[in-house]
């Protein structure tokens, strides 16, 4: 299994996530880890190639951003509740500048 690795306070964010929302998070990532698909996705193209957002409903709308395109690792760039229907332009653009910021590190090594 590949192993996730949290980008700045994106592991904070979803311990603030409800029970059955962080519950739910965490079977979809270990389906990522084991190369499935999370149940409800979606690609995410706006932010970076590679990179889609597993949704979750408990109470609310949740959202984990992240890319497993990477052999090394998946990397969660973001996790967030969902405010209105559409998603927030500081959620998209937040996870963007990581994914920015992770292909750039990578590059330099």
């Amino acid at each position: 299994m590949k192993p996730i690795a949290w980008i700045d306070d994106s592991l904070e964010r979803l311990r603030d996530f409800p029970p059955e929302a962080r519950n739910d998070a965490g079977y979809q990532l270990e389906r990522v880890q084991r190369g499935e698909e999370p149940v409800h996705w979606k690609p995410m193209p706006s932010i970076g190639l590679g990179v889609s957002e597993i949704r979750m409903r408990a109470g609310g709308a949740f959202r984990v951003i992240y890319m497993a395109k990477f052999a090394e690792a998946i990397y969660v760039l973001h996790a967030f509740q969902k405010k209105s229907r559409a998603t927030g332009r500081s959620d998209i653009d937040l996870a963007r500048r990581r994914y920015r910021a992770l292909v750039a590190r990578r590059r330099q090594t």
